[in-house]
């Protein structure tokens, strides 16, 4: 995996106000560490991370992180976001060493169609949507991809199923499963079951409260139950 160059600078100020202002000017702060190192504090352009990041490795990949003149192997160890507009507000970077082995997340695709399933009612769901491996920075996976073609209604796709490159091992158990069949008609069946004994254990503790036996209505009155309403709808 090539290396991607980013430029960070030092001497930011710190604390909340300061971030904030930053974050305003389109530059992100972060931090540098690992190997033994003294944390650096640092700060990126936006686009610049969104550029270096916009390869086929995404947040995985290697990059060529210059400080001072200085260039660290690193890579994103976490990127925090805000809360509800999920720009990044924060970025953690982490040296490594080429040759060394580190744990990271790599995403999950599914490509092909699951006739089948479809045939059958079913619906393929993703149990995962990425596996956490130890290899190289050199060579970590842009992604897993898993073809779903082939599944049956009862397929289960689990993780010793999923080949890995050279010099990449999952951290998982084996037999976790990452792609499974969704069964929509037992589902359904499953939720209306529920509805329906909420539904009673609604009209039965109604009932204790009124002072009446469940589904008996008091003499020479009628039930003028007309029926519920959604407040969903």
């Amino acid at each position: 995996m090539a290396s991607t160059a980013l430029l960070a600078n030092t001497g930011r100020p710190t604390g909340s106000a300061a971030a904030r202002r930053l974050r305003r000017a389109e530059i992100i702060p972060g931090v540098l560490y690992g190997h033994g190192m003294t944390p650096l504090v640092v700060a990126v352009g936006r686009r610049d991370l969104r550029v270096a990041l916009s390869g086929p490795a995404g947040v995985n990949t290697v990059l060529d992180l210059t400080v001072d003149g200085t260039v660290y192997p690193a890579i994103v160890k976490d990127l925090q976001r805000h809360p509800v507009r999920r720009t990044v507000s924060h970025v953690d970077f982490l040296q490594v060493n080429l040759d060394e082995e580190i744990t990271v997340s790599v995403p999950l695709r599914l490509e092909g169609e699951a006739t089948a399933v479809m045939q059958g009612g079913g619906l393929v769901d993703p149990a995962v949507d990425s596996i956490e491996v130890v290899t190289t920075p050199r060579t970590i996976p842009a992604e897993f991809v898993v073809d779903i073609s082939d599944m049956e209604m009862d397929s289960v796709i689990r993780l010793e199923d999923l080949p890995m490159p050279a010099g990449v091992r999952a951290t998982g158990e084996p037999e976790s499963p990452i792609v499974t069949v969704l069964t929509m008609r037992a589902e359904i069946a499953e939720i209306e079951a529920a509805d329906a004994e909420a539904a009673e254990e609604q009209a039965e503790a109604e009932a204790e409260a009124a002072g009446e036996a469940p589904g008996e209505a008091p003499a020479g009155e009628e039930s003028s139950d007309g029926g519920s309403s959604d407040d969903d709808g």
